[in-house]
């Protein structure tokens, strides 16, 4: 599985193309392992003691899957896209030792040491791959991987992993805050454009939800698994194109809510904000006024719901909290919509047309076909016309009669 099949190839050298492709390997690493994800959030929803069918000995399964197995499994993803089988398998060992030096979930920190340790195994591997005697080839290749593995396990222990934590704190603290001074809101001034720049799972599994497992190990659930993937901006968004938007785009909305609101790829709108990015205001509008109604009903998830869908945010719903999320996604989606279309013009902008015109390359080729076609057509008529300009005057109307003769 490749990130291919979420994100969009991004074309181009710029920085916006450096970070679109960031965010993509970042994706890469957390959507293959979505089902453990899944396995995850539906044993703490079920099992914990605040869960649906609470059991003490299937709710131990939570603590070493958010813990242990998801992060391995995001390291060993990670250094399987940088050096194949041997990159994962270095990653995944590399991993253990970040796990074990910090007392928070390592999902970031299994996003640097896993792609770290995969590339230090794929630069060694290139300086001694000339100089193998035949014969000892796995014997060099496994003592390699195995060295670099344990040191890179290591060096997660005593290093990365208590920076990685510390930073997460850090987060943390800064998160506590604005849940105290009720201003939970403004994150979205952060995440929503951070978002259509691919950076979502990022900031979903790498700092968002570490915080929430916290949290939602104290409170029985977590405001914070509902800041990036709430499904309503997204569907707000597409409700504005679909009545509001340049006509030859209105007939895709539909799939793409569906594939955004109950698939929960939110991928797929991104290109929608990009194509106009005022309307990123809609989406930071949306989110704010989403997580703001979460906040006030004291709404909560008791683990992340991935992907972003309706239905994962059913799944993981804790008892009595339906009223909560429900409302806190129809408001999100209400306000992105009525912002949205207002920044659309209510399909009434003079720019619609003109965007009209230009929305597919196909369309956009054949505009440009015709007027190069319409361009030759009157450099062909300046030259008809050009003898008979010259012969207009009384000077060289003889010249003019003679050729004739």
């Amino acid at each position: 599985m490749t990130t291919s099949n979420y994100t969009p190839t991004v074309q181009g050298t710029g920085v916006k193309a450096t970070i679109q492709r960031f965010g993509g390997f970042l994706a890469g690493m957390v959507m293959p392992n979505i089902g453990a994800f899944i396995a995850w959030g539906l044993i703490t929803a079920l099992f914990i003691p605040t869960g649906w069918l609470p059991n003490e000995d299937f709710a131990a399964l939570v603590g070493p899957m958010i813990t242990l197995l998801l992060p391995v499994l995001i390291g060993y993803t990670g250094g399987r896209l940088v050096h194949g089988q041997r990159g994962a398998v270095v990653g995944a060992v590399a991993t253990v030792g970040i796990v074990v030096g910090a007392d928070v979930p390592m999902f970031l920190g299994a996003m640097i040491i896993g792609p770290a340790a995969a590339y230090l195994v794929k630069r060694v591997d290139g300086l001694i791959q000339d100089r193998i005697r035949p014969g000892f080839e796995m014997l060099v290749d496994n003592f390699t991987a195995g060295i670099v593995g344990a040191g890179m396990a290591l060096l997660g222990v005593w290093g990365i992993g208590p920076i990685v934590g510390r930073l997460t704190d850090i987060a943390g603290s800064g998160v506590d805050w604005l849940v105290s001074h009720h201003m939970l809101g403004l994150v979205s001034v952060i995440v929503e454009p951070a978002k259509v720049l691919f950076l979502n799972n990022a900031i979903n599994h790498g700092v968002l939800s570490p915080l929430g497992v916290t949290e939602a190990a104290e409170a029985g659930k977590s405001i914070l698994f509902m800041v990036e993937t709430n499904p309503g901006p997204g569907l707000g968004l597409l409700l504005a194109f679909f009545f509001f938007g340049p006509r030859s785009l209105r007939p895709t909305a539909p799939a793409a809510m569906i594939i955004q609101f109950f698939g929960g790829i939110h991928e797929v709108y991104f290109p929608y904000v990009l194509m106009k990015p005022r309307l990123i205001l809609a989406m930071i509008a949306g989110g704010a006024a989403g997580v703001s109604t979460f906040m006030i009903t004291g709404a909560g998830l008791v683990a992340t719901p991935s992907p972003g869908s309706v239905f994962a945010y059913f799944a993981v719903t804790p008892k009595g909290g339906w009223f909560g999320v429900v409302l806190g996604i129809v408001i999100a989606a209400a306000v992105t919509f009525a912002v949205a279309a207002l920044l659309l013009g209510f399909g009434r902008k003079a720019g619609d047309e003109a965007d009209d015109a230009a929305v597919t390359p196909e369309e956009q080729a054949d505009r440009e076909q015709a007027e190069l076609a319409a361009a030759r057509r009157r450099s062909a008529d300046n030259k008809n016309l050009a003898p008979a300009s010259r012969g207009s005057g009384d000077d060289t109307a003889p010249q003019a009669t003679a050729k004739e003769s």
